[in-house]
């Protein structure tokens, strides 16, 4: 495994809103951002990205981006190859995991672990075929999907190394 990598990361999306904001602000310094918005306008894009950078750097927070090359900096990159500092991936399956592994991943975000509102009547995969999609690899999985830190404490066993959401850490 490489370097300390944040145990929780909150997505951000459109479905967010107005929390967007507060929730960084309660995030514990440390925490990660996976900063995505992928429907907004490329200058409302920027323009938001601009605010959570602030309040990441202020806060201590490492902030990773989806689509950089639309938006700016930050400390790593979500689902790119291209890109420097640390690059997560997303997978839904082994085929997507090793694709990230490939692509130099340091860290698999692996969902649907549980029931989302981000993908309504999408099934989720559950904890453990979640657990296996990553394991072995040599990178560090991240549990995403209808998680919360509650559901987190259930599943850390099976060999997360954290947890991610959006719903699981809106104030």
């Amino acid at each position: 495994m490489r370097a300390r990598y944040p145990g929780q990361w909150l997505m951000t999306d459109e479905r967010i809103g107005d929390a967007l904001l507060p929730t960084l602000l309660a995030l514990k310094p440390g925490s990660g951002v996976v900063f995505r918005h992928y429907a907004l306008g490329a200058r409302e894009r920027r323009a938001l990205f601009a605010r959570v950078r602030r309040i990441a750097r202020a806060r201590g927070l490492v902030l990773v981006v989806a689509r950089p090359e639309r938006v700016g900096r930050a400390r790593g990159v979500h689902g790119t190859a291209k890109g420097r500092g640390i690059r997560t991936w997303p997978a839904h399956d082994r085929r997507q995991a090793i694709a990230g592994v490939r692509a130099g991943a340091d860290l698999l975000f692996v969902s649907p672990v549980f029931p989302t509102r981000s993908h309504p009547g999408g099934r989720a995969i559950g904890a453990a075929r979640a657990a296996a999609i990553g394991r072995g690899l040599g990178v560090r999985v991240i549990a995403l999907g209808g998680m919360t830190a509650r559901r987190f404490r259930g599943v850390r066993g099976l060999g997360f190394a954290g947890w991610a959401g959006i719903d699981g850490f809106a104030v």
